[in-house]
């Protein structure tokens, strides 16, 4: 009866702390829709005040004291007399509110105060950059940004990288010993599938998809497709930000953003369709566990690796288009109506080195993240200074994609990710490719008819798998724990490859060279 008491206890404690995180939430997602513009200091303080109070709460007395009834405080080991008495999910519980503890603990509540504090204003500061393509102007708070994540930590503690202290916030366990090899072998895979595609003879006309499109149509179809996707409007909305994102407060309120361009057809569209598998992630979650980490999402690569699967396996796909494509002619027949399927499905799977990472196609959209991951490790472990990012990102550019942008807005100040000291959270874009190719894989395997399902318009049966196989265990697994456990594999690149040279050869007309995949 004591340890039912004390994890009652615990649940509660940690429910009212993340009603305070829930309400910051709040602010951030009205800071990033609707806040009027000279509101921006006011919200600064209002989310320091609110992440603060969430912290001190977190790391009191009473939550290390109701912790310590179940396991070695210093080490998180569950004590002996409590290993048999608690069921799995337990353990995990315990396990994860530990380790959220024990690096919470290290971090003074000032320091806190003060970073979210910066992270708002910057946040500001940078959108107002990027509008005037002014770097000059978001250079004192991206130079505090970066002085303030390396004393995070310094905090957190290390073994051989600060950005390994930053990564693990984002991919637990995750380590740049492990991404180097891993993101090398892909590069060399993309470089060369790139170069066959730039020199194929066979190109598609993109230009129909840069017609005049009404914005109010194109928000609408998206409304559609999430409707399809199973995203519950009745949990849910969409709405338009600078940034397409995706944000919670429970399972029952799950938001997402878009943005729509009147001559850009494909960015409104496959921004709902990613930030929808993000939202279904979000509401797919357990709610009788709310509060603690059972129900949260286990990293932010399994988190990419739903919004991945869904706008690129799913979204691009011809079966997707066989269903999708006739309701979108009806909706623009001038822009659309002479354009046949095939020529149509073409145009959105083009390959082209591009300056904007969320604009990017599936193949060179890795190289985006690699630029960026190479860039924040080099920034973090003070190889190079935060006032040479423009040029050292215009030099990775050109080397990684044969391109320079042409301003700072198309080039370094282009994700809004550093302004609100997101440092290690870029690697975890290209772990979700490599996991949703996995992921959709299996689905395959495990759903014969899904193709099928899909080019019907009925997505249920791959939203239901992926409820069972990721959503409905929130952090009782560790990543590579869950990719394991669904899809008999560790980590690896080869279906992701796989897939890349499958539709990209077809659709290039090149032959592609002999690859053989591990067994699952």
């Amino acid at each position: 009866m004591a340890t039912l008491v004390s994890l009652d206890a615990l649940t509660s404690k940690l429910r009212e702390i993340h009603h305070l995180r829930d309400a910051a939430a709040v602010l951030s997602w009205d800071q990033e829709t609707y806040m009027p513009p000279r509101s921006g200091a006011i919200r600064a303080e209002q989310l320091a005040t609110l992440q603060t109070l969430a912290h001190n709460q977190f790391v009191s007395t009473d939550i290390e004291s109701l912790l310590t009834s179940f396991l070695d405080i210093e080490t998180g080991i569950i004590l002996p007399e409590q290993q048999t008495s608690l069921d799995e999910p337990t353990h995990a519980l315990l396990r994860e509110t530990w380790r959220d503890f024990s690096r919470a603990k290290k971090l003074p509540s000032s320091f806190v105060n003060e970073l979210e504090r910066e992270c708002s204003l910057a946040q500001q500061v940078w959108a107002e950059a990027r509008k005037t393509n002014d770097f000059q102007r978001f250079l004192p708070n991206l130079e505090r940004l970066v002085g303030l994540k390396r004393q995070e930590a310094d905090y957190l503690g290390y073994t051989d990288s600060p950005y390994n202290a930053l990564l693990d916030t984002y991919e637990p366990g995750s380590t740049v010993a492990q991404l180097r090899p891993l993101f090398a072998e892909l590069r060399t895979h993309l470089i060369r599938l790139l170069d066959q595609i730039r020199n194929s003879p066979v190109q598609p006309n993109t230009s129909l998809l840069t017609q005049s499109f009404d914005t109010t149509k194109q928000v609408d179809f998206g409304r559609l497709v999430l409707k399809h996707m199973g995203y519950d409007f009745q949990r849910g909305r969409l709405d338009l930000s600078a940034h397409p994102f995706t944000t919670s407060f429970h399972p029952t309120d799950v938001r997402v953003t878009t943005r729509v361009f009147d001559a850009d057809l494909p960015s409104c569209l496959f921004s709902c369709i990613h930030e929808g598998g993000h939202g279904l992630y979000e509401q797919g979650l357990p709610s009788k566990y709310y509060g603690t980490p059972l129900s949260e999402a286990i990293s932010l690569g399994i988190h990419e690796s739903q919004s991945r699967l869904w706008e690129n396996s799913v979204g691009r796909s011809k079966a997707f288009w066989q269903y999708f494509y006739p309701k979108l002619q009806e909706i623009f027949p001038a822009q659309l109506g002479g354009v046949q399927a095939d020529e149509f499905y073409f145009a959105i799977n083009r390959v082209a080195p591009s300056f904007i990472r969320v604009e990017a196609d599936e193949l060179t959209y890795n190289l985006h993240i690699m630029v960026r991951f190479e860039i924040e490790l080099d920034v973090i472990e003070g190889r190079v200074q935060v006032e040479e990012l423009p040029e050292i990102w215009n030099a990775k550019i050109q080397e990684y994609l044969g391109i320079t942008p042409p301003n700072d807005a198309e080039g370094v100040l282009q994700d809004v990710h550093w302004s609100f000291g997101a440092f290690g959270y870029f690697p975890t874009y290209t772990l979700g490719n490599l996991y949703a190719a996995m992921l959709f894989h299996q689905a395959k395997k495990d759903i014969p008819t899904l193709e099928k399902t899909i080019g019907e318009g009925n997505f249920l049966p791959l939203k239901n798998w992926l409820n069972d196989q990721v959503h409905q265990w929130g952090r009782q697994y560790s990543a590579s724990e869950l990719i394991q456990r669904v899809t008999g594999q560790a980590l690896t690149p080869e279906p992701f490859i796989q897939d890349l040279e499958e539709k990209f050869g077809n659709l290039y007309q090149f032959s592609t060279q002999p690859h053989s995949q591990n067994p699952s």
